[in-house]
């Protein structure tokens, strides 16, 4: 998307009630909101989904089956309505917050933008396992994210990639969707004998070989191909790797963490940073497209509660003092 008219001329005005960064479900959904709550917003976004690969979203009511593409035209002809709503296809590249509460946001390396509030909802991308040739594989064979895609290889022949809870965790949750599953570790499996056992008693072969490659043609995977010259049959193949932030505003701003690197966050996703929300799969939460729209939503009206008490506040008694619950 070039940068419009609109958004040349937002980034010369520089105020914002909200400056939202990130505009996959979470930044599109809370701009919504605070559109049709007439908050000035900046919706900035780099055009990097996490959902780069992936051909269809699922599990998201009326949306089941949606192209990404599509469902991001969609939102954005909604967000045509409302004109305080300008989306620039630009990046947050850093922020502060200032010591009167606002904030200067850099977009695009050289524009200073002022804003009351910020959401950050940049996402995550996937680490793809490293083996030979999968991002040809990646969004048509193998995948992330059972709730997503089990539903297409119910009763198919899985593979699971991953090693010690993360593959312990990702065969269990897929013994749902079939009963022929292979955990495949690329080396040593890291798991316990009761994990082992466990996996066995449920009909989950565990192979530990190292991995050459993945065998198919066009995306349709037909088999994993081990160092050894062994060849497993696999239909598909559903792996748990990390995941990497697509952005460091947070820790820049001084937000606090989770131990499973997820942005700490209180009622309606507040930040540990007075003014500052977040939304989406940065939270480490459930990651489905529907929970980050929902994480979006609860965000937008968190940040138009403490809007609109301040200003009522300051109208009242003359004193400007930030809301925020953490």
């Amino acid at each position: 998307m070039r940068r419009s008219r609109a958004a040349n001329k937002a980034l010369r005005a520089r105020r914002w009630d909200v400056v939202i960064a990130g505009a996959g479900p979470a930044g599109l959904s809370a701009a919504l909101v605070l559109g049709r709550s007439r908050r000035r917003v900046l919706l900035c976004d780099t055009g990097t989904p996490r959902s780069w690969a992936t051909k269809r979203m699922h599990s998201f009511l009326t949306r089941d089956g949606v192209a990404p593409d599509t469902f991001r035209r969609a939102a954005h002809r909604d967000l045509q309505r409302y004109p305080n709503v300008v989306c620039c296809p630009m990046e947050v590249t850093s922020a502060r917050r200032l010591s009167n509460g606002f904030f200067d946001v850099l977009v695009g390396g050289t524009h200073h933008a002022r804003a009351r509030k910020m959401l950050i909802a940049t996402g995550v991308l996937d680490e793809l396992p490293p083996i030979a040739g999968i991002e040809h594989f990646f969004g048509k064979t193998v995948f992330t994210c059972p709730y997503c895609d089990g539903w297409e290889w119910r009763d198919a022949a899985i593979a699971v990639y991953g090693r010690r809870h993360r593959g312990f965790e990702m065969a269990r949750a897929l013994t749902g969707w079939s009963d022929d599953i292979a955990l495949c570790t690329n080396g040593r499996s890291g798991l316990s004998q009761a994990d082992q056992r466990s996996l066995t008693r449920n009909g989950i072969r565990i192979f530990q070989e190292p991995i050459a490659r993945l065998k198919g043609s066009r995306g349709r995977l037909d088999a994993i191909v081990f160092r050894s010259g062994r060849v497993l049959p696999r239909s598909v193949l559903f792996f748990d790797t990390p995941s990497h932030a697509q952005s460091t505003l947070a820790q820049s701003l001084g937000c606090q963490f989770t131990r499973n690197g997820g942005v700490r966050c209180g009622q309606y996703e507040a930040t540990s940073v007075p003014g500052v929300f977040v939304a989406g799969n940065i939270i480490r939460d459930v990651q489905l497209a529907i929970v980050a729209a929902a994480e979006g939503t609860r965000a937008a009206f968190g940040i138009n509660r403490a809007l609109t008490r301040e200003d009522f506040e300051r109208r009242a008694t003359g004193v400007r003092r930030i809301q925020h619950t953490f």
